[in-house]
């Protein structure tokens, strides 16, 4: 008889095994290369990679639908039509303006746009270059120039960017082993600058000298390099320091006084020479003068002005100057052309300094909280809640006054507020509706 069937049978069996066998080493190897690109994969939650979830983002959105509930429109990023001086042009309405840092009215002066045109046809939109590698002209000499004469200083250097200026010249000049003390105030730029130094940083309360001065008895031999940093005129507040006060402070510890002087240059001062000439000190009390191109010099930028040691330093080694263009030739122009006229025609500084005192002054007497403004450029009225000053800004929107609120967290909700920005074209008259109409609406949103 034939064994066939057993030989069959066990080749089936074989068959079968060697099929287990495969599909073993199959599923096996599957398993494996999955677990291995599981393992290549990172499990970083979501919240780490997308932008939608960034708390930024999140506080943004947060803020949009505060508002939605509360029935205000977002007051921020307001479309202006045409120039803004004293007046505007908001959706194709004509308003009393003041949410602009043209305090001396000098960006529309047919003289400016007449240099920065000429200057535009002569050496084109941009230089193209940083200035140390082929972006130097001689509207950036000639206006550099000028800067330091007018700070009876030896030298001044211009950045593009205001907010660069401070973040590169204190990140630059300090380093781990110094200190920096400025007031609780300061801008956002002079803290980031600070930051970006590695420099120990402290904060003093807002103008007050005798804390500093307490701050640098407890502190100053622990460190090398230290810098004091105040500003000229506080942009939230309109108000100033008592300057030779500390510069006496300085004096005495052996520290450097830099003085921001962004919202202060061609503001104070009888001929507009800023917070020196206010308090009647000599420019060269102060290590480093920093300053603004766009407020009364009708620019954009930043500039630093001091000894010729300083600015040969931040000229050849500050990364935000030396790897950056150069100041765009119209902008050099234009600043240049304001500060000229600065020089030649004080009684815009004058204007300005009345109408802004005129402004603060009918409203102390409207029952208004303006802080410690001295009434020069800078005039806050505070509400004292950020829905408030959101609700009067728009009321007074809707009447052709147009005026921006400063919120939480920008301040303590506590001093939350409307901020002024004074023009040396604003009349009595505009001044005198403007106070009227805010009595008027802040007394119906009261009743409300």
């Amino acid at each position: 008889m034939s064994n066939s069937g057993p030989s069959k049978l066990k080749q089936s069996l074989k068959q079968r095994i060697i099929e287990q066998a495969k599909q073993r080493r199959q599923t096996s190897g599957s398993e494996q290369h999955a677990g291995q690109s599981s393992a290549l994969e990172p499990r970083v939650p979501e919240k780490f990679t997308r932008f939608d979830l960034q708390p930024g983002y999140q506080q943004v959105k947060m803020m949009r639908a505060s508002g939605a509930r509360l029935g205000t429109e977002n007051p921020f990023f307001k479309l202006h039509e045409g120039i803004a001086g004293a007046t505007t042009v908001i959706d194709g309405r004509e308003c009393i303006n003041f949410a602009s840092y043209n305090y001396l009215s000098l960006s529309y002066h047919p003289e400016v746009l007449e240099a920065a045109t000429e200057a535009m046809q002569r050496y084109g939109t941009s230089v193209s270059a940083s200035r140390a590698v082929s972006g130097e002209r001689p509207i950036h000499e000639a206006f550099e120039r000028e800067l330091a004469a007018a700070y009876d200083a030896e030298d001044a250097v211009v950045f593009v960017s205001g907010h660069a200026t401070n973040v590169s010249t204190i990140g630059h000049l300090l380093g781990p082993k110094d200190l920096i003390l400025h007031d609780e105030y300061a801008h956002n730029s002079l803290l980031i600058g600070a930051q970006l130094s590695g420099a120990r940083r402290m904060s003093f309360p807002h103008n007050d000298a005798e804390a500093l001065d307490k701050l640098l008895t407890r502190h100053r031999e622990q460190f090398e390099r230290v810098l004091v940093v105040i500003e000229g005129l506080y942009s939230m507040d309109g108000d100033v320091p008592d300057l030779a006060r500390f510069v006496a402070i300085k004096q005495h510890h052996h520290a450097w006084l830099m003085v921001d002087e962004a919202h202060s240059f061609g503001t104070l001062g009888s001929s507009g020479k800023g917070i020196r000439e206010h308090c009647n000190v000599d420019s060269r009390d102060v290590d480093i003068w920093m300053g603004t191109l766009s407020k009364t010099m009708s620019g954009c930028g930043g500039y630093i002005a001091g000894c010729h040691a300083l600015v040969e330093n931040l000229r050849y080694l500050a990364p935000g100057f030396l790897y950056s263009v150069g100041l765009p030739p119209q902008n050099a122009a234009a600043s240049l052309a304001s500060l000229r006229i600065m020089a030649r025609e004080p009684q815009r500084i004058e204007r300005l300094q009345r109408i802004s005192r005129y402004f603060r002054d009918h409203a102390l007497s409207a029952g208004l909280d303006v802080g410690e403004s001295i009434g020069v450029a800078v005039v806050p009225v505070i509400t004292g809640s950020s829905v408030i000053a959101v609700k009067l800004s728009e009321a007074l929107l809707q009447r052709d006054i147009n005026v921006q609120p400063i919120l939480y967290p920008a301040v303590p909700e506590r001093s939350a507020r409307l901020r002024f920005f004074i023009n040396s074209e604003h009349s009595e008259a505009q001044i005198d509706t403007t106070l009227n109409a805010l009595q008027q609406e802040w007394s119906r949103l009261a009743a409300r």
